[in-house]
């Protein structure tokens, strides 16, 4: 990937409580790290203020309205959405979704406008939002508490799906549209499909449950669900990970392979961030999971992120055990020591070109398929913060990173594989 053409960063302010934009910059000047940092070291860069950049040709000026736009390509700019993480991004032709702890924002990037759907929307019960995409013509949130919400293209209305309709439970993290049709909703109380995609239909949800398969689906918290390549159903819960494929579930743990020992990561865990310590379930998970001695932010069993590759292999994102990769016979793991920035793995994103992206908490990677090698990007490079929890490509070539606090957009004259 190749980083040039940077003067300055752009932040497009979306806040939230008093709807206004604000236009700013960011001098990357004395960083000294590479891509964007080297450009602007190196005196390759042109600088300028705040007037110099608006007039520039890849900006707009700014409108009547205090809006601050650019075209299509240009750049990289920053969108601040305050206090608030961005756990999904969504990507339509002149359209951006962002799933937020503050709502569902959607961006027109032809009319520089957004709209913010919050808990005072008919139809969305939770200003927690971890989940956003589509199914069909229509968008799909996944909620902290509030169910899944489903946005009609034609009314312009929401309407909530919940525990009413078939939905195992309030907490929505993840949806996928299989290529049967089926719809699969991840939960924290189990995995929902509903066959054929009736969401309407009462007769066409089931709930997958610890004890209604067995065991098979190790944990009720599910964080994450995929289609495999073969019509499998792989599944990220806080105990392992699950495949369900012609009514069978098997699934696997730390024992079997998943995620690095803790002794090879201790070292590299900087924060004691332990969600045994502020919650009963994490804590019994840990008991359980025989890591009661764990005082620090590791739990290999625990994936909060997934994905499958064009080759058919999951990768499992963990809680301090790094990534693991999965061909379905035996497991490798990347962490630290092999040049990942982080062994928390929050995110999971396979780019149009196939290329796989972790987000976690000191920066964005992809791993180089010829040397295993991996490559960092930080807020050196233009991320709007280190921990990276959402991606998505646009239409116009710019790629969208989502983060806590804000969304970096990097335009195509600056993103190169």
């Amino acid at each position: 990937m190749k980083f040039q053409g940077i003067a300055v960063l752009l932040i497009v302010a979306v806040a939230i409580a008093v709807f206004s934009y604000k236009l700013g910059q960011r001098d990357l000047a004395s960083q000294e790290s590479g891509g964007v940092g080297q450009d602007v070291a190196a005196g390759n860069v042109e600088s300028g203020s705040i007037q110099q950049t608006v007039a520039a040709p890849e900006v707009r000026a700014l409108g009547a309205g205090g809006k601050a736009g650019f075209t299509p390509g240009g750049r990289i700019a920053h969108f601040e959405i305050g206090n608030r993480n961005v756990k999904g991004l969504f990507a339509e032709p002149d359209r951006i979704w962002l799933a937020t702890s503050g709502g569902v924002i959607r961006y027109d990037t032809a009319s520089d406008d957004y709209a913010v759907f919050d808990n005072t929307t008919p139809g969305i019960l939770s200003n927690g939002i971890f989940h956003v995409s589509k199914f069909g013509d229509r968008i799909v949130a996944g909620s902290y508490g509030g169910g899944m919400s489903v946005l009609d293209p034609e009314s312009g209305k929401w309407k909530n799906y919940n525990i009413p309709q078939g939905l195992a439970d309030q907490f929505v993290y993840d949806t996928v549209l299989a290529s049967n049709g089926d719809f699969w909703i991840a939960t924290w109380s189990g995995a929902n499909r509903v066959i054929g995609g009736n969401l309407d239909d009462p007769g066409s949800w089931e709930t997958f449950t610890v004890e209604n398969t067995g065991g098979g689906l190790p944990n009720p918290w599910v964080y994450g669900v995929e289609e495999g390549v073969n019509g499998e159903m792989w599944f990220a819960t806080e105990a392992g990970l699950a495949r369900y494929k012609d009514g069978d579930w098997e699934n696997w743990q730390h024992d079997d392979g998943l995620g690095a020992p803790f002794e090879s990561v201790r070292k590299a865990i900087q924060f004691t961030n332990d969600p045994a310590k502020a919650s009963k379930h994490h804590a019994q998970q840990k008991s359980e999971q025989g890591l009661e001695g764990v005082d620090v932010a590791y739990n290999p069993n625990y994936i909060i992120s997934l994905e499958v590759d064009d080759e058919g292999s999951v990768w499992c994102g963990t809680w301090g055990g790094g990534l693991a990769r999965f061909d379905g016979k035996k497991w490798q793991n990347f962490t630290t020591a092999d040049g990942l920035p982080g062994n928390h793995i929050f995110m999971l994103y396979k780019d149009p070109q196939g290329t796989l992206w972790a987000g976690t908490s000191k920066g964005l990677a992809t791993m180089n398929k010829r040397d295993g090698s991996f490559k960092t990007l930080t807020v050196a490079d233009g991320l709007y913060a280190n921990n990276v929890f959402s991606m998505a490509n646009a239409q116009d070539g710019s790629v969208w990173i989502g983060s806590f606090g804000g969304v970096a957009r990097f335009g195509s004259d600056v993103w190169r594989r």
